[in-house]
């Protein structure tokens, strides 16, 4: 990167692998959209920084609507295996076999390690019309329909407000972060802090803290501060 710009690589000779060429462009993509949002994603912009002919990805990607949904999705799926493992391992696990502090505590990260890219992810997501065909969404609001109709949920849980809620705080969050820590250290204490309290809210909201009493011991006795910070 030079300047703020995304450094572009040169068109080169590629021996014929549509898999390998379609994945340098989603990458491009992700780049892209992590740098400028949407409105930066174009075919020729990723073309020239994935380093393929334009009409290479033209070939697969005929529209910037089609770039910008197959980028999303991609970015999906990567959110889709930071949280969860392998999304076809967790697809047939049980309510009981998912651990919520694992689940939350991914889902931090993951927004703490690429801030840009996943508010760009979920801005796209809440404005989508269709959202259950998001991979990340499809699992995490199924996985969340079925706690909820289990006998470990509060009753009455609005899965869908909830699923919005914590999704908008995990990724927003770190642009408070951003701003009130300044080291490495002080932004992985913002990071569990956030956790604890997802997890803490969960515990006395959704969940019933009887059946999760190793996870309500763990949150009483944490130390983490409430001080900005620190």
């Amino acid at each position: 990167m030079n300047n703020g710009r995304i450094a572009s690589k040169k068109p080169r000779a590629r021996t014929r692998d549509p898999d390998g060429t379609r994945a340098a462009i989603l990458e491009a993509g992700g780049k892209l959209l992590a740098k400028d949002g949407p409105e930066g994603l174009t075919v020729t912009r990723v073309a020239q920084l994935a380093g393929v002919n334009r009409g290479t990805a033209y070939q697969h990607f005929q529209t910037r609507e089609q770039l910008t949904a197959a980028t999303t999705a991609w970015v999906s799926q990567k959110l889709c295996e930071a949280v969860f493992g392998d999304p076809k391992m967790v697809v047939d696990r049980g309510v009981g076999e998912i651990d919520p502090r694992a689940v939350t505590e991914h889902l931090i990260a993951f927004a703490m390690e690429n801030p840009e890219l996943g508010r760009a992810w979920l801005f796209e997501l809440l404005r989508s019309n269709r959202p259950a065909s998001d991979p990340f969404w499809k699992l995490y609001k199924s996985k969340f329909d079925k706690f909820a109709r289990s006998e470990l949920a509060q009753p009455g849980i609005d899965t869908e407000s909830h699923s919005v809620l914590i999704l908008v705080g995990a990724f927003l969050w770190p642009v408070w972060a951003r701003a009130h820590a300044h080291s490495p250290k002080q932004r992985q204490k913002m990071a569990k802090r956030y956790s604890d309290e997802v997890l803490r809210l969960s515990l006395h909201g959704t969940m019933r803290p009887e059946r999760f009493l190793e996870l309500d011991a763990k949150l009483a006795g944490s130390k983490t501060t409430r001080r900005v910070g620190k």
